[in-house]
């Protein structure tokens, strides 16, 4: 079964930098299109960034200039770089993997369990 795991979440202060991975397996990770979620208690999970099987990149508007996704095919793993974390970012970080289309909405795709984020002011 598809297995996608979440990993390099913490604490950090304003300003700083985090960079979160997701390892996939159970399936074919090259043919997937990946993204990144957040969701903080009581909300909707938010469409964070994506990056499709040629490496085309989608972004949230909250987060464009400050955040980078990327892939790395021969770890079956996706990275979300952040930087300049504000307040605001923290959530918990789900990674989603999708078949045929780029993740941006959360129909239809497969989850991990999520990182926890947490930026202070």
């Amino acid at each position: 079964q598809v297995q996608l795991v979440e990993s390099g979440g913490g604490l950090v202060q304003a300003g700083a930098s985090l960079r979160l991975s997701c390892v996939a397996s159970g399936l074919t990770f090259e043919n997937y299109n990946m993204g990144w979620f957040r969701q903080v208690p009581g909300k909707e999970r938010d469409f964070v960034a994506a990056i499709s099987r040629s490496s085309s990149t989608r972004y949230g508007d909250s987060v464009k200039d400050r955040f980078t996704i990327s892939r790395d095919n021969a770890k079956n793993t996706v990275y979300l770089a952040m930087n300049s974390l504000r307040p605001e970012d923290t959530a918990v970080y789900f990674c989603a993997a999708r078949r045929y289309t780029i993740p941006t909405t959360r129909d239809g795709n497969y989850w991990g369990q999520g990182t926890q984020v947490t930026v202070s002011s």
